[in-house]
């Protein structure tokens, strides 16, 4: 099947975030794009804002990846959901696992809003695998 405009915007946005982009990310955003992590109560707005918790995201992590994407839309309303795996490196070495879901809504070709839950999988954060 091929990919919508939707999920080319959501799987650039990630790749963004995979690859350390800040550049490719912030273009996915709009300028005042409001964007929350629901599971933590986390609320930012505008790219600054943003930018601030890629940075420390990416400062905390050897690496970050994201796969296994299954999406839903809503074409008509300019909206998608996305389910995904997160694998994440710490920088101890320690691999951990989340499994997340994202919602985003478009405006003029850019994402508006991001809302994120995130859910981490205790029994497969492991330190001992290499």
């Amino acid at each position: 099947m091929a990919e919508t405009i939707l999920q080319k915007r959501v799987l650039d946005y990630f790749r963004g975030v995979d690859q350390e982009d800040l550049a490719l990310i912030l273009t996915t955003l709009c300028q005042d794009c409001l964007f929350s992590v629901e599971t933590h109560g986390i609320v930012l707005k505008g790219h600054q804002e943003i930018s601030g918790m890629f940075q420390r995201l990416w400062s905390k992590h050897e690496w970050v990846r994201h796969d296994q994407f299954s999406f839903v839309e809503n074409a008509t309303n300019a909206e998608i959901a996305t389910r995904f795996r997160v694998t994440n490196m710490l920088k101890t070495g320690q691999l951990v696992y989340k499994s997340n879901c994202n919602f985003f809504t478009l405006k003029d070709e850019k994402f508006h809003t991001v809302r994120s839950e995130e859910h981490t999988s205790e029994l497969q954060s492991r330190s001992d695998i290499s």
